[in-house]
């Protein structure tokens, strides 16, 4: 219950951050413009909190504080509120098409402004969205970003990536001509290759020769297209030279075998059934082998050695029946020699950072472009619960990762809003596109239908989204 609370509260603080910024870019581009902006939402429904601005005097052409219409109802100062639902926001600005604007206030209405302006202020949403994701990651280059190097196991025996030539030890130094620094680095341009066919030219370093560099070929066909659970890497027989992995206990599941007989988080087993154990692979090949069988446990906690007993429950796979004690790794330290950090100084880290922003910003949208194709997987997008959870493990994780995730969620939203679809900024965009081709702005009924069609389409993609997140559940 506890984590569900910690995971809501990161979903509100994660889209309160992304849409106060989204909508800030909308707010400061129209007011730089000239047009009245009524009211600034963060959040849906009922206001909870208001902050009523001063009254506009634009260019001190006005000498009371009010500028005020030929009605003599005032216009008032713009609306700065919070509401009730946190998933979203919006800028309410003045508009001949929602209310009366009387003659004297024409010039401060939206529908009154040039094409170009209207075009950037609608533009304006996603783009501050892009420079929040840029901002960021210069912030994490300053800092250091850290990851894991990308030093090779043993891959498979008849695997893509033992037939290429890969041995255990080798590091891989780039993906299709992009630097991999970290395996994160090296996951991110297999991602990229998705449903495609051809071959993934890859630059690796011997362990034993630091002066000696190759080239491979990786050959693909429908690169794991339409799979609903993508692991290129793994496809591929590529993974992780793993260090020596200490038998430490992280989550025990409640109710679990291991619950039952007194295993707590924190354990390090020493002993099972005499038989000492160094590595938590040989931890785990001893529960598995022994399904419905008793264990005995010898486990440090603190400065004490118990002795424990427990029995596994019998899992049936694939592969047949294994034994399961219901628990997790506890947390690991990579040895130095597996840990990469990149930095630069504060007066160049713009340019990895910008490097970085357009690198996820071209991914988004080619992500979006193979999802259309069928060549990825529906089941990929992410619903509230799902950004919930990650945003909640990220902020565990500690700063930097959480800020990663706001970098890479910001992204996703300004692409998403790019995406010409009426109802988003897109659609406004290809309205405004139409009529600077025509010279005549599109008319209301067809917006009427576009903005019906729009719903549609934007209730479909959430309720997709949002039984993706209960199937991962």
């Amino acid at each position: 219950m506890i984590e569900f609370f910690q995971s809501v509260l990161a979903l509100i603080v994660t889209i309160s951050i992304l849409v106060t910024v989204h909508e800030f870019g909308h707010f400061y581009v129209a007011k730089k413009c000239g047009v009245h902006v009524e009211r600034f939402s963060v959040g849906f429904g009922k206001v909870l909190f208001r902050l009523q601005g001063k009254a506009p005097n634009p260019d001190n052409r006005y000498s009371t504080a009010e500028v005020r219409s030929v009605s003599n109802e005032p216009l008032v100062g713009t609306e700065y509120c919070i509401a009730m639902i946190p998933l979203g926001g919006y800028v309410k600005m003045l508009d001949e098409r929602d209310t009366f604007v009387a003659d004297d206030l024409l010039e401060f209405a939206f529908n009154r402004k040039p094409l170009w302006q209207r075009a950037l202020i609608v533009a304006a949403g996603p783009l501050a969205n892009f420079i929040l994701a840029f901002f960021v990651y210069w912030a994490l280059f300053v800092a250091g970003v850290g990851g894991i190097a990308p030093i090779l196991g043993e891959p498979p025996p008849g695997s893509v990536a033992e037939q290429a030539g890969l041995k255990a030890g080798v590091e891989i130094l780039s993906v299709d001509d992009r630097k991999t620094a970290t395996w994160s680095e090296v996951n991110l341009a297999l991602f990229d290759r998705l449903g495609d066919t051809g071959a993934i030219k890859m630059t690796v370093r011997p362990e034993a020769d630091l002066g000696k560099v190759e080239t491979l070929s990786l050959p693909i066909a429908l690169f794991l297209a339409g799979e609903d659970e993508p692991r290129p890497a793994t496809a591929l027989g590529l993974g992780l030279m793993q260090p020596v992995i200490a038998p430490i206990l992280g989550e025990v599941s409640s109710g679990s075998p291991a619950d039952l007989g007194g295993l707590k988080a924190g354990d390090q087993v020493i002993m099972v059934d005499g038989v000492a154990v160094d590595a938590w692979s040989d931890f785990v090949a001893a529960v598995q082998a022994r399904a419905g069988q008793r264990l005995s446990l010898r486990v440090k906690r603190g400065q004490s050695d118990l002795y424990l007993e427990v029995t596994p429950e019998a899992i049936a796979t694939p592969e047949g029946t294994i034994g399961r004690i219901g628990v997790a790794i506890g947390p690991q330290q990579w040895p130095a020699s597996m840990q990469r950090v990149t930095r630069a100084p504060v007066y160049t880290a713009w340019l990895p950072a910008l490097d970085k922003t357009f690198e996820m910003i071209r991914f988004t949208f080619e992500s979006i472009g193979k999802m259309v194709q069928g060549l990825v997987s529906t089941s990929n997008l992410s619903g509230p619960i799902t950004i919930a959870k990650f945003a909640n493990q990220t902020a565990g994780n500690g700063l930097e990762s959480f800020l990663g995730f706001i970098a890479l969620v910001s992204i996703s939203l300004g692409v998403l809003n790019l995406l010409p679809i009426p109802m988003l900024d897109g659609g406004h965009l290809l309205y405004f596109l139409i009529e600077g081709l025509t010279g005549k702005p599109v008319s209301e009924q067809i917006q009427v239908w576009g903005l019906q069609i729009g719903m549609v389409f934007l209730v479909g993609i959430m309720m997709l989204a949002f039984y993706n997140d209960l199937l991962r559940l």
